[in-house]
C-alpha cells in the first residue's frame, strides 16, 4: 500500500471525485486503483473564495512498485508508513515488584498510567483533586458563585488542564514512532469521534473529554491499575548514594501515609507550584524556562469565519474558523496567539485563592458566539526573572494578584475594550463584543495587571495584526486579563533515560516538566516515560 500526499479537491466534491483525482494524479486507468483510504484532510484556505480540500489518503494499486519508481523523487508518493504501536516490554505474568507510582491524571500522566497497565505493572495514579464529575462541579463552583476550590478546578483532577480547554490534539512534536496515532487511536476508543483520526487539526472539547477519561480509567483500573483521588504527594524519600546522587525510595502525602516505590512518573502539571517549591527544596534539579504571559482576546466568531473563508464563511465542511498570528515588536518581543478557541469561551482558570487566571475553552461543536484566543508575549529568565529557577512562578502570582485586585476582589477578571487599550483610557462599558468569561469581567485598565513592556507590545502589534485578519483590532474587542499559565515556568531536567539528573527514579513528565506543551505532545511524553519504566523494571 502507498500513500499519496497533497491531494487536492473543491470544497464540495463528490465521494467520486476521490478516485478520479488519485488516478490523475498517479496517471493510472481506473482498474489499476484496487482500494483508498483516507488518513488526513486539511484546507487551503489561500484563496478565500475558492478553498480547496487538502487529503493524504493510502491507495492499494495493482503495480504499486512501478509507481514508486516513476515517483522516486516525489515525496508526496512514498510507501504506507507502520503505524501500529508495539510495546516495549511486558511484564511476567507472576510479576510482583514495587508498583510504579504517577502522579497526576492529566494527559501525560493518564497514558503513563495506560501504557503501565497494559504492559502488565499494575500503576498507582494519584491526584491531589477528584474523579472528573465531581471536578467538574467544584470548576463550575468558581465559575457560577466566585467559591474556589484549591484543590479541584480547571488545573488539578481527573484529566487535567486539557479537560477544560478545546481538546485540541495536534502538536509539532517530530513523532517517527506515530506515538501520537497511539494517543489518537486510544481516545477513539475511549468515545472520541473518528475524524480525530484524519482532520488536519482534530479536536475533542470538554463534554467529550469528561467521558473519554473516565472510560479510559476504567480500563487503566481493570488491568490491575489503582486511582487513588484527593492524595497530595508532599515530600519525596531519597537515599543519598555514594556517587552523591539519590535514590527514590517512596512519597510521604499530606494525609500521612507512605508509598515505597523505585518509579515514579511526575506528571503534576504546569501549575503544582507547592510541588515545585517542594522538589527545589529537596535539591532536585530544576532550572527557570521560558513562558508567555498576556490577556485572553474575544471577537464574534462571525467576524473570524469571514476574514478566513470569505464567502466559504459557515461551510459545514469548514466549521468554525481560527487563526495563527505573531509579530516581533521594536521593543525586542514577539506578541503571538496562543491556544485559539474557534465558538468557545473565556473560563477562570486559578488554582490559588486571591488570584486571577484566564483560559479558553471550546466544545466539539465549536458553536458559541465568540472565538478567544490567547495575546501573550514571551519571556524567558535571563531578562525578565533571574532570581533562581522559582522567580518564574513569582512572578506569575504577582500578576495574577494585580488582577485579583484589578477585577474587584471577586474573581471577576479585568477587561478593557482594544480601543481604549490602543488609545490609553480605561474602559468604562462594553461596545458589540461581549465577553464570555465567567463569574463576570470588570471593565477597567490593564495597564494595572500586566508589565510595561507587554503593553508596548501590544499596542504596535495589535493593529498589524488587524491588518492580517479583519476586525482583529476593532474598538469594541474585549480583553480580558491575565493569562500566565501558558505553560510551566520551570524545567525539572532529566537525562537521555527520562531520569532527574540527581534522582534516580524520578521520572519528570509532561507539561509540568517543561516537556510538552498541550494534550497530543504530553500524553506521548507521558508513553515514552512509561517505556523507560518498563525497560528499567524489566532490566532487574
Amino acid at each position: 500500500m502507498l500513500r499519496l500526499s497533497g491531494l487536492k479537491l473543491p470544497l464540495d466534491h463528490p465521494a467520486e471525485a476521490m478516485p478520479v483525482a488519485i488516478c490523475e494524479r498517479l496517471g493510472l486507468a481506473p482498474q489499476q486503483l484496487l482500494s483508498h483510504a483516507v488518513v488526513r484532510r486539511g484546507n487551503d484556505a489561500r484563496r478565500k473564495n475558492a478553498i480547496q480540500l487538502v487529503y493524504t489518503v493510502d491507495v492499494e494499486l495493482t503495480d504499486e512498485a512501478g509507481v514508486l519508481e516513476r515517483f522516486a523523487k516525489d515525496h508526496d508518493v512514498r510507501p504506507r508508513p507502520d503505524t501500529d504501536y508495539r510495546f516495549v516490554t511486558r511484564a511476567a505474568q507472576d510479576w510482583s515488584g514495587k508498583r510504579p507510582v504517577v502522579i497526576g491524571a492529566g494527559p501525560c500522566g493518564l497514558f503513563a498510567g495506560l501504557i503501565l497497565a497494559q504492559m502488565g505493572f499494575r500503576p498507582i495514579i494519584l491526584d491531589r483533586g477528584k474523579v472528573v464529575r465531581e471536578r467538574t462541579k467544584d470548576t463550575w463552583g468558581l465559575w457560577r458563585r466566585s467559591e474556589l476550590n484549591p484543590d479541584s478546578n480547571v488545573q488539578f483532577g481527573e484529566g487535567g488542564a486539557g479537560t477544560f480547554s478545546d481538546g485540541k490534539l495536534y502538536c509539532r512534536v517530530k513523532d517517527p514512532r506515530f506515538l501520537g496515532r497511539k494517543v489518537l487511536e486510544e481516545f477513539v476508543a475511549a468515545g472520541a469521534p473518528g475524524d480525530i483520526l484524519t482532520e488536519a487539526h482534530p479536536h475533542i472539547g470538554t463534554f467529550r473529554l469528561v467521558s473519554m477519561v473516565e472510560s479510559m480509567r476504567r480500563q487503566i483500573e481493570g488491568l490491575g491499575g489503582e486511582y487513588r483521588w484527593q492524595h497530595r504527594v508532599d515530600e519525596l524519600e531519597l537515599e543519598r548514594r555514594a556517587d552523591g546522587m539519590h535514590r527514590l525510595r517512596g512519597l510521604h502525602l499530606a494525609d500521612g501515609g507512605f508509598i515505597e516505590t523505585d518509579h515514579v512518573v511526575l506528571a503534576v502539571g504546569h501549575s503544582a507550584r507547592p510541588t515545585f517549591e517542594m522538589l527545589h527544596r529537596r535539591g532536585v534539579h530544576i532550572e527557570a524556562k521560558p513562558f508567555s504571559i498576556g490577556v485572553r482576546i474575544e471577537h464574534p466568531q462571525s467576524w473570524v469565519d469571514r476574514a478566513r473563508y470569505g464567502n466559504c464563511a459557515g461551510h459545514p465542511v469548514l466549521g468554525a474558523a481560527s487563526y495563527s498570528l505573531a509579530h516581533h515588536c521594536a521593543n525586542q518581543r514577539t506578541v503571538y496567539s496562543f491556544c485559539m478557541c474557534p465558538g468557545g469561551r473565556v473560563v477562570a482558570a486559578t488554582s490559588e485563592e486571591g488570584r486571577v487566571v484566564t483560559n479558553g475553552m471550546s466544545q466539539y461543536s465549536r458553536a458559541e458566539f465568540n472565538a478567544n484566543s490567547g495575546l501573550v508575549v514571551g519571556i524567558d529568565p535571563e531578562r525578565d526573572y533571574p532570581d533562581g529557577p522559582l522567580a518564574g512562578i513569582a512572578l506569575q502570582r504577582h500578576w495574577e494578584s494585580m488582577a485579583f485586585v484589578a477585577g474587584g476582589g471577586n474573581y471577576h477578571a479585568p477587561g478593557q475594550k482594544v480601543g481604549d487599550f490602543l488609545a490609553g483610557r480605561a474602559s468604562t462599558e462594553l461596545g458589540e463584543v461581549i465577553p464570555s468569561y465567567k463569574p463576570g469581567v470588570t471593565m477597567t485598565d490593564l495597564s494595572r495587571c500586566l508589565p510595561a513592556f507587554v503593553l508596548e507590545a501590544f499596542r504596535e502589534a495589535i493593529p498589524v495584526f488587524g491588518r492580517q485578519i479583519a476586525h482583529y483590532d476593532h474598538p469594541d474587542v474585549v480583553m480580558t486579563g491575565v493569562e500566565t499559565r501558558t505553560s510551566s515556568p520551570i524545567r525539572i531536567t532529566r537525562g537521555k533515560d527520562f531520569q532527574s539528573l540527581n534522582v534516580a527514579g524520578l521520572y519528570p513528565a509532561g507539561e509540568g516538566a517543561g516537556y510538552a506543551g498541550g494534550i497530543l505532545s504530553a500524553a506521548i511524553d507521558g508513553i515514552k516515560v512509561a517505556e523507560a519504566i518498563g525497560l528499567s523494571i524489566a532490566a532487574g
